[in-house]
């Protein structure tokens, strides 16, 4: 077993919070994943939350129906705020204090993203909720992860799917497909795996920061994974 986590960044993607109907925010879902954050919260574990936005709008579809790719690119940042509300809702409503950071300034919603700041609310057993992408178009929520986790000093980018780790196929089309219990950083960008963008691979890589894939929608999978049990595929 290894060492349990102490801080980490969970990344959770848009399409996470829509449930079944692969659009919206199901409350159901959300109450679930607001759940599982609580429970890993109360054992002491300090947690960053890169939310997506693609259940209410993905910058790259826009772009490829023929919207300008910066103007779409900010219209999926803003979405991301719309996810970060509302998980930070569903923690308040069961007593965890959150707060939500945007890198696109609207103060009336969130506080602006400061780093320093954001470690000190973590180090006052704070959820940090951070939205609005890196505040610069043709990035992706990913490489905000990759980012954020870095700049915060964690020790794993958690990457929550729906699938219990990562395959070198689709195992929903493949019955085949073989799981990956570990994998190397450079293993994942030659074969192509779609886990996360090449920009948070290499980022990650760079700066020998460990990504964990796991299938959030296995009760309990978080809270093993803390505490340091293997869960997922361990990208390193």
């Amino acid at each position: 077993m290894a060492k349990p986590y102490k801080r980490i960044l969970l990344k959770l993607s848009g399409e996470a919070l829509a449930g079944e109907a692969g659009y919206g925010i199901d409350t159901d879902v959300l109450k679930v994943i607001a759940n599982e954050v609580r429970e890993i919260h109360q054992q002491g574990v300090e947690i960053g939350i890169v939310l997506g936005g693609g259940n209410i709008f993905r910058g790259i579809k826009g772009a490829t129906a023929g919207m300008d790719r910066a103007s779409a690119d900010y219209m999926g940042m803003l979405a991301t705020v719309l996810n970060c509300l509302a998980l930070q809702d569903a923690l308040e409503g069961l007593g965890v204090q959150t707060r939500v950071q945007s890198a696109i300034e609207m103060q009336e919603l969130a506080e602006p993203y400061i780093r320093r700041r954001a470690v000190r609310h973590l180090e006052k057993s704070r959820v940090v909720i951070f939205g609005g992408g890196t505040g610069n178009p043709y990035f992706t929520t990913d490489t905000t992860a990759a980012l954020r986790a870095m700049e915060i000093g964690s020790e794993v980018v958690i990457k929550a799917t729906k699938v219990d780790g990562i395959y070198d196929s689709d195992p929903k089309k493949n019955p085949a497909a073989k799981k990956f219990v570990d994998i190397t950083y450079l293993d994942v960008l030659q074969k192509r795996l779609e886990v996360m963008d090449s920009t948070a691979i290499s980022l990650c890589m760079d700066n020998k920061l460990p990504i964990v894939v796991f299938n959030l929608n296995e009760a309990g999978a978080l809270r093993r994974l803390i505490q340091g049990e293997a869960v997922g595929t361990l990208v390193h």
